[in-house]
């Protein structure tokens, strides 16, 4: 499951939290898949399972109301960026899978009272929704909490009208593929560290990248650049050998990229991982703007056919893409989640606008690099996760080759 949190510096007002469930109540009632269930049907005939969404299972999501009287604000914000240990405990979800579906809710949320302000925190299931769709229901949620509805409350929610051609319903998945061992206390063992990129130096970073590969016909983007530059900067430090391939996975939405397009506000989960590869020796030595260039070569490659070409393939064999966090490749991978594009600031439950979001524990791969709209115009932040394998050497070592690009990077 997916996890982030979101901060709001404030005195919690007497009724806060009980207006919290009724207005999550009423947004449920508009995404209602979050509200439901995964059912399974065993398949006897050719030893598979077809899962789908009972959304009149009547459990609903969970709601957590916690306190902690004794953290404030000021214990969350760590110097140079990082995340004490006591975080995790603000996710109502910790090590839950997207197939735990069958017996845990698809949405979890978890309010936590601290001594000046609050967290609101919630886990989802993958399986249910991506990370656009979330957001506009968290905006829906937080609307609805103020006005006592939302301007699209009585607007029908939009939902995929179709997956492939000559598809035939439900999916047989072979049982093998669900059944899965749980990798053990691999989600606790992991550091944290938030990265805040300013927009001047974002604009830096951008500058170069674009003026290393110098070409006319491809743009690399702010976030390209970004990511290009932390890329780099884990792999120099991580003790790999220059022989070693790296893996950086960026996800695209492909509401507007499929032929014919979705509705941009379709709810589900339309988002495919695409993935860069290169060779620690090639990233270290090529520069900035190769590395950007690769990711965004993988970026352009996410398309209609691409997408059409991967889910054919899925359907017909039935197996589901995963990494192994056991295995050596395990730690080379880091994959990219959310966006700089979703307005993570403009949700207000009543306490004003949050003052930061961050990202709930990882889900046992090498990293992941959790990236979000920064609090200032223009600005992004990363919150960067990884493995205990990986943490002394790159994100200690991460801070001090950041700083010495130019001060490209401040730590939040």
């Amino acid at each position: 499951m997916e996890d982030v949190t979101v901060i709001s510096k404030s005195i919690v007002q007497p009724g806060k939290i009980g207006h919290s469930v009724l207005s999550l109540s009423a947004a449920l009632e508009i995404y209602f898949p979050l509200a439901g269930r995964l059912v399974k049907v065993n398949n006897h005939e050719d030893n598979t399972i077809s899962l789908y969404i009972d959304c009149d299972d009547g459990r609903g999501a969970s709601f957590v109301h916690a306190i902690a009287e004794s953290i404030s604000v000021s214990d969350i914000f760590h110097p140079h960026g990082s995340v004490p240990d006591f975080f995790k405990l603000f996710f109502p979800v910790n090590g839950v899978r997207s197939i735990d579906g069958l017996s845990e809710p698809l949405l979890a949320v978890q309010v936590t009272e601290i001594k000046d302000g609050i967290v609101i925190s919630y886990g989802y299931n993958h399986l249910v929704a991506d990370g656009s769709s979330m957001w506009k229901f968290i905006h829906g949620w937080s609307k609805i909490f103020l006005n006592g509805e939302w301007e699209n409350h009585h607007q029908p929610l939009v939902l995929r009208g179709w997956f492939l051609d000559k598809i035939d319903f439900p999916i047989h998945i072979p049982v093998s593929e669900i059944e899965t061992e749980r990798v053990k206390n691999r989600e606790t063992s992991t550091k944290e560290r938030v990265f805040h990129f300013t927009k001047e130096k974002i604009s830096y970073l951008k500058a170069k990248a674009n003026g290393e590969i110098d070409s006319s016909d491809i743009n690399i983007s702010s976030l390209q650049a970004v990511l290009a530059h932390l890329w780099r900067s884990i792999v120099r430090h991580s003790g790999l050998n220059r022989e070693e391939e790296s893996h950086c996975g960026v996800a695209a939405d492909f509401r507007q990229r499929l032929n014919p397009p979705l509705d941009k506000d379709c709810f589900g989960n339309v988002a495919n991982l695409g993935m860069a590869t290169a060779t620690v020796g090639d990233l270290v030595d090529r520069g900035l703007g190769w590395a950007a260039l690769q990711i965004n070569k993988t970026v352009r490659s996410q398309t209609n056919e691409n997408f059409r070409t991967f889910a054919e393939n899925w359907v017909r064999n039935g197996k589901i893409p995963r990494i192994d966090v056991r295995s050596k490749r395990g730690d080379h991978v880091f994959i990219v989640n959310n966006s700089p594009w979703f307005k993570v600031y403009d949700n207000d439950f009543g306490l004003g606008k949050p003052i930061a979001v961050r990202a709930g524990p990882a889900n046992g791969i090498g990293g992941k690099l959790v990236v979000f709209r920064g609090i200032e115009e223009g600005s992004i932040d990363v919150h960067a996760i990884l493995t205990f394998s990986l943490w002394s050497d790159v994100l200690v070592n991460l801070f001090d080759d950041v700083e010495s690009t130019m001060e490209n990077v401040t730590i939040t």
